[in-house]
């Protein structure tokens, strides 16, 4: 099966940590012939450098069209 992730990888060890479940989950993929594709919704710190607002109304669309949502 084909999944779609979104991934929210937060601030501060956010991004490590996402970084090594994305890893998890392509194992898993690989084990039982599932694939993951990512999507990056931004949210907090990173959401308001880039758009001066923690939380857009597109990053809520982005992650409920998910099939998922990956929070660091």
């Amino acid at each position: 099966m084909n999944y779609q992730v979104g991934v929210i990888s937060g601030d501060g060890i956010g991004p490590e940590i996402v970084k090594e479940a994305k890893k998890v989950l392509d194992k898993v993929g690989e084990v039982y012939g599932h694939s993951f594709a990512y999507d990056e919704i931004l949210m907090g710190g990173v959401s308001i450098d880039a758009t001066g607002v923690p939380l857009t109304d597109e990053a809520i669309a982005q992650a409920k069209a998910a099939d998922a949502v990956l929070m660091g």
